[in-house]
């Protein structure tokens, strides 16, 4: 399969993927909307629908960032201008882009920029608790 016929697929997939977090976003919404139209019985009721609350803003918020970065993806495919890195220009990686279709860089100006701005961690999270100490009963 050729490159532009890979990033056509992308596309596709993009497309789809936008359209079902429509729906969710939309399901999201209505049940957050509804959840507040309830009364609620007693301070732990109260309690429990905040937390709920916060748990669906969270995911509204999460999906919502989705959305734009694959509206963005869209537009830059519309443009002519997908699958190419901002930072450096080049083409990204196809394997890159099947992992993170809205991917707007390669791997190496990702890692610079995580550099720069803290981003990256000298913390190898796998080896975080091979040095930890066992809680005593």
């Amino acid at each position: 399969m050729t490159r532009n016929d890979s990033i056509k697929k992308l596309r596709d997939q993009l497309v789809r993927r936008r359209d079902a977090l429509h729906r969710a976003l939309e399901g999201d919404l209505s049940l957050l909307r509804e959840l507040h139209q309830e009364k609620t019985g007693d301070v732990l009721d109260a309690a429990a629908d905040t937390v709920q609350d916060e748990l669906n803003s969270q995911l509204i918020e999460a999906e919502s960032r989705e959305l734009g970065a694959i509206n963005d993806a869209i537009a830059r495919f519309d443009a002519d201008c997908f699958g190419n890195c901002e930072g450096c220009g080049k083409p990204i990686p196809i394997t890159r882009l099947r992992a993170i279709p809205y991917a707007t860089d390669c791997i190496d100006c990702r890692r610079k920029a995580e550099t720069r701005t803290g981003g990256g961690s000298s913390v190898l999270w796998n080896r975080v608790f091979d040095n930890a100490e066992v809680d005593s009963v």
